[in-house]
């Protein structure tokens, strides 16, 4: 009897349906390697979350097959749950030289560094891992140092993008490699997993060249008043835009914000960022030179509450305060979600007076994502069997479908999965066959996971809603009351103004246990349950409002 041949299984386990948190397993027979592990950002509702990480349950029960982890790039939303994930599958880690920088500055923090093994791979570089192989291809993106993944399995080439824009004048490095995806679309390929954060955008994404002309304009145009500049730290092509800037109209450069400083660091430890002597400059000495001679590059283009433009908006910064006059530019698009914030961080430096530059008014932002005609392109150059749009939420990859289908595929060889997903392929077809345990694992703190539904189901409880506590002191034997009910109220009313509701709860609860001593019932559980339904009966009719109720019993 024939052996059964082995299926090739694509399974994304983070980035679909979602934004961060990328990461996709690639299977073949006893050979598993991971692509990407990133973090998404919590969402309004995740009360008290820090961060989320995909589910890892599949991979921890198959750990003895994985044979490593590959990174497209270094930004957070694909790199930053490794500490938490390497803690659980401790497998070897491969990546450009930033990436794995950046990736061991992470590592420090978690002591892991000798734990961990990590192989710097160049563009061009293909290493074997089991029965796969993994040609890692220069592209571009708003982070140096980014690559595309050809794998080859036993039955075809397999091409994951990674986040990508093409770039025909970049910052500091060459244009994608796009011969190479020529060459291998020529060649044949069996699956396109290709970046679809902008799909729904039409045209092409502009040069990071474009931005480096704007911000020589707005220096230009500001001669006498101190500049302050918020992108995001692992902008690093951003970054040299800035300092070259700086540096043409004779300014020093500070860097504020923990996050900035370590990208900053590893990018010219690495040649990564190319800073002439004397310009960097201390936060601390910012106040021996005029403002005409300043520049400081800072965090917080999300309008995120401890990040140093946030607190520098609320006065709250030690080195740093706003002067009337004070040129400040985001040069940042906001993430889906952060409107808010971001506009109460312009109104507070606004109100100061400082003279605020962002993306609705200037071009001080491009994307580091394609848009339509470079998504068409990379599908035109690679002419792929089957296609898999990854990266982002329904939208983004729906309109990548139908990109696609515009270009002549066949609908049935476009597949828009949902985390958990199992994408088989064999010789002559595919199909999703069944899933795998996914979702979020929730970081809070140092907890990892032990923060689930019910959790946030009670944080939002209390949030909206506030807590009752009634202490009753019982004898042990007789049940009878000794001492209360003392009732204590927390984020429901403010006591003293509602002296009535509070005795008329008192009342309510010295009702229930009288009838309750007097019937003979002395089981704790009933007690507690007794105290609970007539205290929110009394509240939901006086209030309309369900305060959460913990009731305490003291046995004497």
């Amino acid at each position: 009897m024939a052996s059964k041949k082995p299926k090739l299984k694509i399974i994304p386990l983070g980035g679909l349906h979602e934004i961060g948190k990328n990461m996709t397993v690639i299977e073949y027979n006893q050979d598993i390697i991971i692509i990407d592990c990133g973090l998404a950002f919590p969402e309004d509702d995740m009360l008290g979350i820090d961060m989320v990480i995909p589910d890892t349950t599949y991979l921890q029960k198959n750990i003895d097959r994985i044979r490593g982890i590959v990174l497209t790039h270094g930004h957070e939303d694909h790199i930053g749950a490794l500490p938490y994930v390497l803690k659980e599958i401790n497998v070897p880690v491969f990546g450009t030289l930033l990436t794995i920088g950046l990736l061991d500055n992470k590592l420090k923090e978690h002591g892991m560094l000798d734990t961990t093994v990590r192989h710097v791979v160049v563009p061009g570089e293909t290493i074997k891992l089991g029965q796969l192989k993994v040609e890692f291809i220069h592209t571009n993106h708003s982070i140096a140092d980014a690559v595309a993944l050809a794998i080859t399995t036993p039955l075809g080439v397999l091409i994951h993008t990674g986040d990508f824009k093409i770039d025909y004048t970049p910052i500091g490095g060459e244009i994608a490699d796009l011969q190479r995806f020529a060459q291998l679309g020529k060649e044949g390929v069996l699956l396109l997993m290709s970046d679809s954060t902008n799909a729904s955008r039409k045209g092409y994404t502009m040069s990071e060249k474009s931005v480096g002309l704007v911000f020589d304009r707005i220096f230009e145009e500001t001669p006498e008043n101190r500049i302050m500049i918020a992108t995001f730290s692992s902008n690093i092509h951003r970054i040299q835009q800035i300092v070259d800037s700086a540096v043409k109209f004779n300014r020093k450069v500070a860097i504020i914000g923990r996050s900035m400083l370590n990208a900053v660091k590893t990018s010219i430890e690495l040649e990564y960022l190319d800073v002439p002597e004397n310009t960097l400059i201390d936060i601390s000495e910012i106040k021996n030179y005029t403002d005409r001679e300043l520049a400081i590059i800072t965090t917080g283009t999300q309008g995120e509450p401890m990040s140093a433009l946030s607190r520098i908006a609320s006065s709250e910064h030690k080195q740093v305060a706003v002067k009337p006059d004070d040129r400040i530019i985001i040069s940042a698009s906001s993430i889906p979600g952060n409107e808010k914030m971001i506009s109460k961080v312009i109104n507070e430096l606004l109100k100061k007076g400082a003279d605020v530059v962002y993306d609705g008014i200037a071009d001080v932002h491009v994307s580091g994502h394609a848009c339509q005609e470079e998504l068409k392109l990379m599908l035109a150059l690679t002419k792929p069997k089957y296609f898999m749009p990854v990266h982002g939420e329904f939208i983004h990859l729906s309109s990548h479908r139908e990109l696609a289908i515009s270009m002549g595929m066949a609908k049935e060889n476009i597949f828009l999965m949902r985390i958990g997903d199992v994408l088989e392929i064999s010789k002559n077809d595919a199909k999703v066959n069944g899933s795998v345990p996914s979702g979020q694992v929730l970081i809070d703190g140092l907890g990892v996971g032990d923060v689930g539904n019910i959790v946030l189901r009670d944080r939002r409880h209390l949030s909206e809603d506030g807590l009752m506590v009634v202490v009753v002191t019982m004898e042990k034997e007789s049940g009878a009351i000794l001492a209360g009910p003392d009732i204590i109220s927390r984020g429901f009313v403010y006591v003293r103004e509602s002296e009535d509701l509070m005795d008329g709860a008192k009342k309510a609860v010295e009702e229930a246990l009288y009838n309750c001593e007097f019937k003979g019932y002395s089981g704790w559980s009933y007690i507690k349950n007794l105290i609970k339904d007539s205290l929110k009966d009394y509240v939901w009719q006086e209030t309309k409002r369900s305060p959460m109720i913990l009731p305490i019993i003291m046995e004497v």
